[in-house]
């Protein structure tokens, strides 16, 4: 867990602590952050620089775009910090959009043998809670 969080984040992280099951938390959470952030294709390639702010505050203190990595990261944080999940209950993926553009997705456990897909990032695009962006889609 981080040792300094934005006070935005400790709110949402309150909220999340009271979602009262696993499943519930990842889509409060999943909510949280697509009303916060999206991924624009060209951005991603013209703000390549942005890739390399790891300042929580300053990444959680933005709107709008950001980096699939830096959206995942924030989702990671507010995860760990709901208490619902630690951290190896998070996997980091990768994958091709349109088979050339790298990308990364979450999967997360909600329970035994159940992971749920999540693709910040893709969600303006119509890439819906348990699906990620792959291929052509």
């Amino acid at each position: 867990m981080e040792k300094h969080l934005p006070e935005g984040m400790k709110k949402a992280i309150e909220t999340l602590k009271r979602s009262g099951s696993r499943e519930k938390c990842l889509k409060e959470a999943y909510g949280i952050m697509t009303k916060r952030f999206r991924g624009y294709r060209i951005r991603t390639y013209t703000r390549f620089f942005e890739l390399f702010d790891n300042n929580l505050e300053h990444l959680w203190n933005k709107k709008g775009f950001l980096h699939c990595t830096k959206m995942n990261r924030l989702m990671r944080v507010l995860l760990v910090g709901s208490g619902f999940f630690s951290g190896r209950d998070i996997k980091s993926r990768w994958g091709l959009v349109y088979y050339i553009s790298p990308h990364q997705h979450l999967e997360v456990a909600v329970r035994k043998g159940k992971s749920v897909s999540i693709d910040i990032w893709g969600n303006h695009y119509g890439i819906r809670y348990g699906d990620y962006a792959h291929g052509f889609n």
